[in-house]
């Protein structure tokens, strides 16, 4: 016991010195670019003066979906022809979409385009007037470095519990075939079809999920298109099929949707509460869920054991 709280207790000081090293940092760089970030904050508002709800649109709506198709146009790239072959190489399902199938793609872009115009702009809309009860999104003061950074793990504590609840409800037998079945039509996914869901489940898990905490805490503009971009681009990667070099595992999200029963969260936390990781974590997919700080692809380093070959 001794043992175990002093590695403890010296891990959580080295952690405690590390983070304000790399706080402090941070903090210094946003206080010298912060008066240029302010100015360009306050041409803005006189620009949209008497209708801030149409620069909350723009920054909460399109620079978010700007930021989703940039990367998804990257992937798709490589999800259509295979090339460069460096990054194919890191494919988690090896065999699985060698190339994509074009008529199943262009039917996903078309729902995710229909869902992001028809769903979540007019939901972001909705959103507005509660922000300005709460606050003003809009404000004139931009939010401090700290506070960003405490907003940034609030909101991802409430997505992790909303969404971990919602999609553990959204596969009760009932829901998954009349909604949820349209997002695991992929059992080996990439990364466009973050947004390929029933509108219900777009509406009430997902969006719901991420807008919550902005909400509650009556958030500026700015931390609502932060938190949005972060969130769109960390769902990406753990749909995108490939587990690159240096960038968050998504080996936990990529076995949801190859077993269906395992995996519900985003962080990982309330599956081991609950225990719906239990398969997960006697698999290679777990043995394989670290980022990876090398370039040989894990899949190489630490391969799924030999199928069994039926007796005749």
């Amino acid at each position: 016991m001794r043992r175990t709280a002093l590695i403890l207790g010296s891990g959580l000081l080295l952690l405690g010195a590390f983070w304000n090293s790399v706080t402090w940092h941070l903090q210094t760089f946003w206080g010298a670019s912060g008066h240029f970030w302010q100015t360009q904050w306050e041409n803005l508002l006189s620009t949209f003066e008497g209708k801030e709800w149409i620069l909350f649109i723009i920054g909460a709506g399109l620079v978010p979906a700007l930021c989703f198709w940039v990367l998804n146009g990257l992937l798709l790239l490589v999800d259509t022809t295979g090339k460069p072959s460096s990054i194919s190489r890191y494919r988690i399902q090896l065999g699985k979409n060698e190339p994509v199938d074009p008529v199943k793609l262009r039917h996903v872009i078309r729902t995710v385009i229909f869902n992001q115009t028809v769903i979540s702009l007019p939901m972001l809309a909705i959103c507005y007037p509660f922000l300005k009860w709460r606050g003003d999104p809009c404000s004139r003061e931009l939010p401090t470095f700290h506070w960003v950074l405490l907003a940034m793990a609030l909101f991802t504590l409430v997505d992790e519990i909303l969404f971990y609840y919602s999609h553990r409800l959204l596969h009760h037998p009932t829901l998954y075939k009349k909604i949820h079945k349209k997002h695991h039509e992929w059992t080996a996914p990439i990364g466009v079809i973050t947004m390929y869901a029933h509108p219900i489940e777009l509406a009430a898990s997902n969006m719901l999920s991420v807008m919550v905490g902005p909400l509650a805490m009556g958030s500026h503009l700015s931390s609502i298109i932060v938190w949005l971009c972060v969130a769109l681009i960390v769902s990406t990667i753990s749909h995108c099929g490939y587990h690159l070099p240096f960038l968050p595992s998504p080996e936990f999200h990529d076995y949801h949707h190859l077993k269906f029963n395992q995996c519900y969260g985003t962080l990982g936390v309330l599956d081991h509460l609950h225990g719906t990781d239990v398969m997960f974590k006697k698999s290679k997919a777990y043995q394989r869920h670290v980022i990876l700080l090398g370039f040989t692809p894990l899949s190489e380093s630490i391969p799924d054991p030999p199928k069994k070959i039926e007796s005749l």
